[in-house]
C-alpha cells in the first residue's frame, strides 16, 4: 500500500525561482534561501519518494475567474511550466501519477469533498518555484507529482478547518491506494506577506514564528482562526498558509520535525521545514472498509449492460480525442475539420485509432473508446447528424427501429445552431451512421 513518509513545508515565492535561475547560490542576499532548502533537497534525495503531492495555489495563471474552484486536483500524466507573462522558465515538464491522483479523487468525493479536476494545465511558480529547489531536473525530474490547487485568492475561500479536514481525508485516500508508493506531501505558500494595497509589504515575523510552533505542536488551534484573523496577523495573501494545514492534517498527530528555517529577504517570510510522519500501520480492517466506502456509489453500475460511467480514468485516457471533439464549438476548428478532416486530425495529434473512429462515424465505438456522449452530440451537429441517429447507431438499430421505441416517433433534433450546415434529415434523408 502507499504510505506517507513525511511532509515538506516551504514558501513558493517568485523570489525562489528567480534566485535559482540566476545562479544566486553564493550571493549574500539570496544564499539563505538556498541554505534553507539544502536539507530539504537532501532529505528528498535520501528518502526517494515516488510521488510528491504538491499543495499550492495558482496565481491567476492557469485558473481564471471564469471558473474558480476551492479545490482542484490534477489527474493528468504530465504538467508543463506556465508562462506567467515573460516566457516560461527553462524547466522540463514534470510527470504526473494519474493512478494515484484518480484514486485520491474518488476517495475525496466519497468523503464529500466537492472536488474539481484538471488536465492539460501548466503550473506556475506556486509549484515550480519550490520544486526546482527540491529536486534536480536534468534530464528529467526524479519524481512524479499530484498537484492539488487550492483557490485562496477569491473570497469566499476554504476555512482553515476545512483544509485540515481535507488533509485527514487525503491520508485515508493515500493509505488505501494499493500500489506500494512512498509519498511526501509538500505544502507551499506563505508565510506572512501582503502584495496589494497600501498595506503592501506587511510582514509579521513574530507571528510567523508562532505559526510554525503551533503548526508542529498544536495545529488544531490554527484551524479555529478566521480568514480575517489570518489576514490581520500575516497579511491578506499570507492567509494562504491554510494550505499548510492540508499537509498537517494528513500526518500523524505527533510528528518528528527534523528541519526548520526562516528568512525574510523582501516581501515574504520564506520558511522550509520537514516533518517525518509517525503514523502507525493500518489497524484491523480500516483500509478495506475505506476502499469499500470509496466504491459504494458506483457499486453495481458495472453490471448495467451498455452503460459506461465517464470516470476520471476514462477522462484522462481519452482526453485528447474528447478535446478534439469539444473544439467543434470553435468556428475555426470546425471549419478546418469540414474542409480537411485529415489535416485537422494531424494538427490535433490524434492517433490512428482515434482518427479511424471519427472517419467511420463509429458512434458506439467512440463511446467504448472513452468519448463522452456530449462530444458526439457536437460532432453530429457539425456533420448534420441528429441526436436520434446517434442513439439508434449506438444501439445497433436503424433510425426507424429506434423511433418505434419512442413516444414521439417522428422527432429529430440536435444542438446545431445557426451556423450549422444544411441538415439533410430535415428533408427526409438519412445521413450516414455507423
Amino acid at each position: 500500500m502507499a504510505r506517507i513518509i513525511g511532509g515538506i513545508a516551504c514558501s513558493h515565492t517568485p523570489t525562489i525561482g528567480f534566485a535559482f535561475d540566476k545562479n544566486k547560490q553564493d550571493d549574500p542576499v539570496w544564499k539563505p534561501i538556498f541554505d534553507g532548502f539544502a536539507p530539504v533537497r537532501q532529505w528528498v534525495k535520501d528518502t526517494q519518494p515516488d510521488v510528491l503531492l504538491f499543495i499550492y495555489n495558482d496565481h491567476v495563471t492557469s485558473f481564471f475567474f471564469d471558473h474558480y474552484s476551492a479545490f482542484a486536483l490534477g489527474i493528468g500524466d504530465h504538467y508543463a511550466v506556465a508562462d506567467e507573462g515573460g516566457g516560461a522558465r527553462d524547466l522540463p515538464p514534470v510527470a504526473g501519477h494519474p493512478g494515484l491522483a484518480q484514486h485520491i479523487g474518488h476517495s475525496l468525493m466519497a468523503d464529500e469533498f466537492d472536488m474539481s479536476f484538471f488536465q492539460d494545465k501548466p503550473l506556475d511558480h506556486g509549484c515550480f518555484s519550490p520544486l526546482s529547489m527540491l529536486c534536480p531536473h536534468e534530464p528529467a525530474w526524479p519524481v512524479s507529482i499530484v498537484p492539488l490547487q487550492v483557490g485562496v485568492l477569491q473570497f469566499p475561500i476554504p476555512t482553515a478547518r476545512r483544509c485540515f479536514r481535507l488533509g485527514q481525508a487525503l491520508r485515508r485516500a493515500i493509505e488505501s491506494y494499493p500500489e506500494d508508493l512512498a509519498v511526501a506531501i509538500v505544502a507551499t505558500g506563505g508565510l506572512s506577506h501582503q502584495v496589494h494595497g497600501e498595506r503592501a509589504g506587511f510582514n509579521n515575523t513574530p507571528w510567523d514564528e508562532q505559526f510554525l510552533a503551533l503548526f508542529e505542536h498544536d495545529p488544531v488551534r490554527l484551524t479555529e482562526l478566521t480568514q480575517a484573523e489570518y489576514a490581520t496577523l500575516g497579511g491578506l495573501e499570507g492567509a494562504e498558509v491554510i494550505m499548510w494545514l492540508v499537509m498537517r492534517g494528513a500526518l500523524s498527530a505527533s510528528v518528528n520535525k527534523i528541519h526548520q528555517t526562516y528568512y525574510l529577504p523582501s516581501m515574504t517570510g520564506i520558511a522550509t521545514a520537514i516533518y517525518e510522519n509517525r503514523a502507525a500501520p493500518a489497524v484491523a480492517g480500516e483500509v478495506e472498509r475505506h476502499r469499500a466506502h470509496v466504491a459504494t456509489q458506483l457499486a453495481g453500475a458495472q453490471a448495467l449492460a451498455g452503460t459506461y460511467p465517464f470516470s476520471l480514468a476514462t477522462s484522462q485516457r481519452a482526453y485528447r480525442l474528447n478535446r478534439f471533439l469539444h473544439d467543434m464549438i470553435v468556428p475555426a476548428h470546425r471549419k478546418r475539420f469540414l474542409a480537411d478532416e485529415e489535416a485537422s486530425f494531424e494538427a490535433a495529434g490524434l492517433i490512428e485509432q482515434e482518427r479511424d473512429l471519427v472517419r467511420r462515424r463509429d458512434w458506439r465505438g467512440l463511446i467504448h473508446y472513452g468519448v463522452i456522449f456530449f462530444m458526439l452530440e457536437k460532432l453530429g451537429a457539425v456533420l448534420g447528424v441528429s441526436n436520434l441517429h446517434i442513439y439508434a447507431a449506438m444501439r445497433g438499430e436503424s433510425l426507424e427501429q429506434f423511433q418505434r421505441t419512442r413516444n414521439a416517433p417522428g422527432a429529430l433534433y440536435s444542438v446545431a445552431g445557426r451556423e450549422a450546415p444544411a441538415l439533410d434529415w430535415d428533408a427526409g434523408k438519412r445521413p450516414e451512421t455507423a
